[in-house]
């Protein structure tokens, strides 16, 4: 499995159920790896998006522990086990983990890659990624060029987990 995140300095994600900040290439990047695929992400997540629905041309699971929860054109499973189950009608490298924080922090340790939105700047933040560059399990195999969106500056990194 994959994951895709933003942070900033911090590896901050959000703030207040918000990213932290919207840079079009980094969402143009996030569809041209994500456009095809399968999503998981946690019900908090999937609040934050247009009109609560599910990302178009993408296949949404949702993990939420609430046993009545459902969401049109999506699947919603309830627990981490019952995801993983659902997963293996999947090709591995199909799937991406597309957050919140606490989604992140279960499933980390089923991803094999993870590819990072690296934002210079510190947030104002109420939720983290787990910091991979301190994470021995994990190395960074490809940096871009860094970029700049108005005043920020950002690079796209790839780690991948150590076997």
């Amino acid at each position: 499995m994959n994951l895709i995140v933003a942070v900033d300095n911090n590896w901050a994600i959000g703030n207040k159920g918000q990213l932290l900040v919207s840079i079009p290439q980094d969402h143009k990047r996030f569809r041209e790896i994500t456009t095809g695929k399968v999503v998981v992400l946690g019900r908090k997540t999937m609040d934050t998006f247009p009109g609560r629905q599910p990302l178009k041309n993408r296949t949404n699971i949702i993990l939420s522990r609430d046993p009545s929860y459902t969401v049109k054109d999506a699947l919603v499973v309830h627990s981490v086990e019952e995801l993983l189950e659902e997963l293996k009608k999947y090709d591995t490298k199909d799937v991406y983990i597309i957050g919140g924080d606490s989604i992140y922090r279960q499933l980390l340790p089923y991803c094999d890659c993870a590819e990072v939105t690296r934002i210079d700047h510190n947030y104002e933040a109420d939720a983290f990624f787990p910091d991979l560059d301190k994470d021995p399990a994990w190395e960074k195999t490809e940096e871009s060029e860094e970029q700049t969106y108005f005043d920020l500056e950002y690079r796209f990194v790839s780690y991948r987990k150590l076997s």
